[in-house]
């Protein structure tokens, strides 16, 4: 018996010691970069995210900062992520499989590859699919909680509108557009006057490193805590009135290669580069009339269910035994369903990437097969094709978005900062190993 009592004893402490070393090599697989609020940001993100913007680097044969400098704006948009899927989770945003499936279908259609195609370039690219595949989920819920977030924190007033298409008629160079680079020094928002002094200083060393050469791009990934940091900065094209007034007044009529700043604004300290400057063609534009009817899927409702029935549906219409806007009043689940469906003139461009493909193979009185869009399942009928003139219709619809896109910017910023100021973050030192 006692025998048999020390063999147990034996076979505990082995266990123990078993499991521990399991315990042990198990940890040593990942291990916590960040903690965000109730979440964390691991270890093999951070590696994963960096591994990827070096190998995009070294294809565009892109120079980069240091790797602490790298890491440490790796971490912040690591951060920033986590922070707005938590929010996304509360609010409930959602994307199911087949709205992702249809992004990425979409997203391969854009590039000119069918799926699989796209697939294997992903693949060959040095890339997990399937991590591919959640990093564009993710994009998509933070995209949507973004805006939610930020929309209503913004108001643009009609005088607002009014003053800017008047000074788009008055300006004679708004056919240029500038290819713009931002550098943003950060400052805190209870800076003390030495902090504000110290900043300054920053901006006007990156001025002077950028007037001799250096590459913008580098600076930006490196120091730049604006947005676009990890795209070097690039603000992409914009003509003068789509630029924030602090920018246009500095950069209208400047040359390629120009560098303004300091700019001093609520943030920080921003600085510019006109990198490129393009005329911009003026081209009429084909609006579509269209109507639809949509159904979104549930748990309730299958997606194959939500396609049977706008089948059906369209049967209906075919047979002459309802009309397309009885239906979409009845049946259809969008904004637009009491007004039969009527989407009105409008760009195609505007529409959902589907929406606007399936418009495309379509002629004037066609009906269009249900298909998937992000926003659920479609069917579409085209009532009309017209072109016309864009300068003075588009300035209209136009101005609003400008406004808009101008304030979304510096709103997101705001947002994303008071988010980040409200939450609990704690970052852990990497290993010097």
């Amino acid at each position: 018996m006692k025998n048999l009592v020390q063999i147990l004893m034996l076979l505990s402490v082995t266990y123990i010691a078993i499991s521990f070393q399991a315990l042990a090599k198990e940890e040593q697989l990942d291990k916590v970069a960040a903690i965000v609020n109730n979440s964390v940001v691991l270890e093999s993100e951070v590696k994963d995210l960096l591994a990827n913007i070096k190998n995009q680097a070294k294809k565009n044969n892109q120079a980069l900062p240091s790797d602490k400098a790298l890491r440490t704006q790796v971490m912040d948009k690591l951060i920033n992520d986590s922070l707005v899927l938590q929010i996304g989770e509360r609010m409930g945003v959602q994307v199911s499989d087949a709205q992702l499936d249809q992004t990425i279908a979409n997203m391969a259609s854009e590039n000119k590859l069918t799926l699989s195609q796209f697939r294997q370039a992903i693949v060959d690219d040095g890339t997990d699919y399937e991590k591919y595949r959640e990093n564009v989920r993710t994009e998509l819920i933070s995209g949507e909680v973004r805006r939610n977030s930020v929309r209503r924190r913004i108001f643009i007033s009609p005088q607002e509108i009014e003053n800017l298409l008047g000074l788009m008629k008055a300006q004679t160079n708004n056919n240029v557009e500038y290819h713009l680079g931002h550098i943003l020094i950060e400052i805190p928002s209870d800076a003390t006057q030495k902090e504000m002094t110290a900043a300054k200083t920053r901006a006007e060393k990156v001025i002077e490193l950028l007037n001799k050469g250096s590459n913008f791009t580098k600076i930006a990934i490196a120091s730049s805590g604006g947005a676009n940091a990890l795209e070097g900065g690039d603000l992409g094209w914009k003509n003068i009135n789509e630029m924030p007034t602090l920018f246009s007044e500095l950069i209208d009529g400047k040359d390629k290669g120009t560098v303004v700043g300091p700019i001093r604004t609520g943030l920080g300290f921003s600085i510019v580069k006109v990198h490129d400057i393009r005329g911009r063609q003026v081209v009429e534009v084909e609006e579509v009339k269209a109507s639809h009817i949509l159904i979104k899927p549930s748990i309730i409702l299958s997606e194959e269910k939500a396609e049977e029935q706008l089948q059906a549906l369209l049967d209906k219409v075919k047979a002459g035994e309802a009309t397309f806007a009885d239906l979409a009043k009845e049946h259809s689940e969008g904004p637009t369903s009491v007004r039969g469906g009527d989407l009105g003139w409008a760009d195609p461009k505007s529409y959902d990437p589907a929406f606007r493909d399936a418009l495309a193979t379509m002629k004037k009185g066609e009906y269009h097969k249900p298909f998937r869009s992000s926003f659920g399942w479609h069917i579409v009928h085209l009532e009309d094709r017209r072109t016309v003139d864009a300068t003075t219709q588009m300035n209209q619809n136009r101005v609003y978005q400008i406004l808009h896109n101008r304030k979304f910017g510096i709103e997101s910023a705001r947002w994303m900062k008071e988010t980040r100021d409200e939450a609990y973050i704690e970052i852990f030192e990497q290993d010097s190993k």
